[in-house]
């Protein structure tokens, strides 16, 4: 129980007050073992070696600091008793060469090594075997050091790059939420704004229209929610029934039509053969259409829209060209051309944004849908 005890306590020690322990302990064993190997054959025990053997002890205990010196220090103990007339048994000197194979390079160990094991074999103080065996330890152990220590640096470095591809992630999925969220609120807001607005001018004139104006207000409110509500299940992870699916081109001649109710007369055309599209581009197509439309009511005060849709062989080119007065800023806080380029920059296509030649204003984006799409 006291040895389990005394266990546990070391073991609850930092990692330097355990290696200064272990230090200690070596040191002491080591003077010990030789102190015993110079007295092995019951000759009476003198002062002089017991000190030499006791500073060589000594010298062990800095070994991990000063290895080449502590070397230097225990051959020289060695070197004093055989001079006196004893006869060491090396331990001190092959503890230091096991200490500095462990602790500096294989170059300048093996360097010390071969004057160390030449001076025992001479003063037949050990053969070659204890140091060069002390030697080949130290260096297994500097080996495994290092590639645990490698291991522990790539585990480091993999879960940094870990930590930082969830960040990057995280990013990329709130632009996209804010992308959806701009686009369904600043369409859904523009429309309703622009039909209460018309409702409000008719209302004592014409009640009739500004009902059926009302009305479309309505419609466009609930679909708003529930595209709202569809970007909350997809946050939550939830695939709950009856929302609403993510648009696309067939929603396209709705949407044309809202824009026509609000006031804004717009004309689609079609150019190649309109077929399914992967739904990444189905989806960016729509929102740039609808962005640009939600520009050109809010701040180009145009009279007409046109948008054009041409299927090529690999690529969808999307153009809305409005005849109105902007110049598609909508501000500092303006978030819409922003959008569109980061939905074309995901798709890998191009986006132009600018005057057009015929006067007005246009979008124009390039979508690639691959070959035989």
């Amino acid at each position: 129980m006291k040895i389990a005890a005394s266990i546990q306590a070391v073991r609850g020690l930092s990692a330097s007050r355990r290696r200064a322990l272990f230090d200690i302990a070596l040191a002491v064993a080591t003077a010990v073992v030789e102190v015993g190997l110079l007295f092995n054959d019951s000759t009476q025990p003198v002062p002089l070696p017991i000190v030499v053997t006791a500073l060589s002890g000594v010298a062990l205990l800095f070994r991990r600091r000063f290895p080449v010196t502590v070397i230097a220090v225990t051959v020289a103990t060695s070197a004093v008793l055989v001079a006196a007339g004893f006869s060491p048994g090396g331990a001190p000197v092959v503890v230091a060469v096991w200490s500095l194979a462990e602790a500096r390079d294989r170059r300048v160990s093996l360097a010390v090594l071969a004057p160390v094991v030449v001076f025992l074999q001479v003063e037949s103080i050990s053969s070659p075997v204890p140091p060069i065996g002390a030697w080949m330890l130290g260096v297994y152990m500097q080996t495994r050091r290092r590639y645990v220590r490698a291991v522990e640096e790539r585990a480091a470095t993999l879960e940094r790059e870990r930590e930082q591809l969830d960040l990057i992630a995280a990013q990329r999925e709130r632009t996209a939420i804010a992308r959806e969220l701009h686009d369904i609120v600043a369409h859904s807001v523009t429309v309703m704004l622009i039909g209460v607005r018309g409702a409000r001018d008719v209302l004592a004139t014409e009640p009739d229209v500004a009902a059926r104006t009302l009305a479309r207000v309505e419609t466009t409110a609930e679909q708003s929610l529930t595209e709202l509500r569809r970007i909350l299940v997809l946050l939550r992870g939830l695939d709950a029934p009856g929302t609403r699916p993510q648009p696309s081109l067939a929603d396209l001649d709705d949407l044309v039509a809202g824009y026509g109710a609000a006031g804004l007369p717009v004309e689609v055309e079609i150019v190649g053969d309109r077929r399914e599209l992967p739904s990444g581009v189905e989806l960016s197509a729509y929102r740039i259409v609808e962005e640009a439309l939600t520009n050109a009511l809010k701040h180009a005060r145009a009279t007409m829209v046109t948008v054009s849709l041409r299927f090529g062989g690999s690529d969808l080119e999307v153009r809305v060209r409005d005849d109105g007065t902007g110049n598609g800023e909508a501000g500092p806080s303006g978030h819409g051309l922003v959008g569109m380029r980061e939905r074309v920059a995901v798709l890998g296509g191009e986006l132009e944004a600018g005057p057009a030649p015929e006067g007005g204003f246009q979008v124009a984006a390039r979508l690639p849908v691959g070959e035989g799409a």
